[in-house]
């Protein structure tokens, strides 16, 4: 009888792994053989001498990493993405968990909620090319915005919100709040919902504020859903192109430091050099890497 049942349950384990089946095939063609395929060719001098004569494949070892480390490239635009990455984060961070708490607390007894949740996340559907090329035109120098300030005496003339590093960057941050905030409220409210309300009733027995249910109940429950809001959110952060790239139309400007990791390899690739090009994703990949471990660890040693 016990043999019977352990080959029925072989039998129904074996169509686990047909089902399996396409995603291998999916990840091993579109995941495994670029990422294998990059890091082979960032190991070659390879590229496009004035877009015309092809120079290469020729094996140079480890000189195309030498050469991004060298010319100080690599740390400066990881240094602008980590910056308006961190700028865009931190009021997102904020005012979502704010909104989460406001939307999860039945005693305040919000009318029309599911409107305001639908209405928060409405940007996170816009294309950011759309949101990008909407800001350009309000902040350019004879946009909306500067007409707005102007007519009101608050500036006496136009401001070039693209020709200075602080506004310009906060403008790509602002635009990154605007679009993901809305994401990482329904993330966090989804668990808050799911906390059990037997431990705020005893917090309120024994007489915990809100603030101190907050910080001592809500948070450290919420751990594992904060984790993977900031792990995913420094993954896009690092990926950021579509809105710098539209904004500043490619040159990072001013004196790139709007320019990001993810622009900086797509000049690379529309030069055709591949070995750059190469070199530069597999950096990308391990930085990625690093920074999520360190997260993932900081706060496993914050549980402790």
């Amino acid at each position: 009888m016990n043999k019977k049942k352990s080959g029925n349950v072989v039998r129904f384990n074996r169509w686990g792994y047909f089902f399996l089946i396409p995603f291998v095939v999916v990840f091993i063609a579109f995941q495994l053989v670029p990422l294998v395929s990059t890091i082979y060719n960032s190991f070659f001098e390879h590229y496009f001498k004035n877009g015309l004569t092809e120079v290469g494949p020729t094996l140079i070892g480890l000189e195309n990493y030498k050469t991004l480390f060298k010319n100080g490239d690599l740390i400066k635009y990881f240094g602008n993405t980590m910056i308006m990455w961190i700028m865009g984060f931190v009021p997102q961070i904020l005012v979502s968990l704010l909104l989460a708490a406001w939307f999860s607390d039945p005693s305040l007894r919000l009318k029309g909620r599911p409107f305001f949740q639908s209405v928060i996340y409405l940007p996170n559907l816009i294309m950011a090319s759309a949101f990008a090329m909407l800001f350009f035109a309000l902040f350019s120098d004879s946009g909306p915005i500067n007409s707005m300030l102007v007519n009101m005496h608050i500036l006496s003339e136009p401001y070039k919100f693209l020709s200075h590093t602080s506004s310009a960057r906060w403008l790509v941050a602002f635009m990154n709040f605007l679009m993901w905030f809305g994401n990482t409220t329904i993330l966090l409210l989804a668990g808050m919902l799911g906390i059990d309300t037997t431990y705020y009733e005893a917090a309120e027995v024994d007489g915990a504020t809100a603030t101190q249910i907050f910080f001592r109940i809500t948070l450290p429950i919420l751990r594992p859903i904060m984790i993977f809001v900031m792990i995913t959110s420094l993954i896009g952060g690092l990926q950021m192109f579509d809105v710098p790239q539209i904004l500043t139309n490619g040159e990072g400007s001013p004196t790139r430091t709007t320019m990001t990791l993810i622009m900086y390899l797509n000049k690379h690739l529309y030069s055709k050099n591949y070995g750059m090009g190469g070199a530069l994703s597999v950096m990308l990949f391990i930085i990625t890497g690093i920074l999520s471990l360190i997260v993932f660890k900081f706060n496993q040693q914050s549980e402790k």
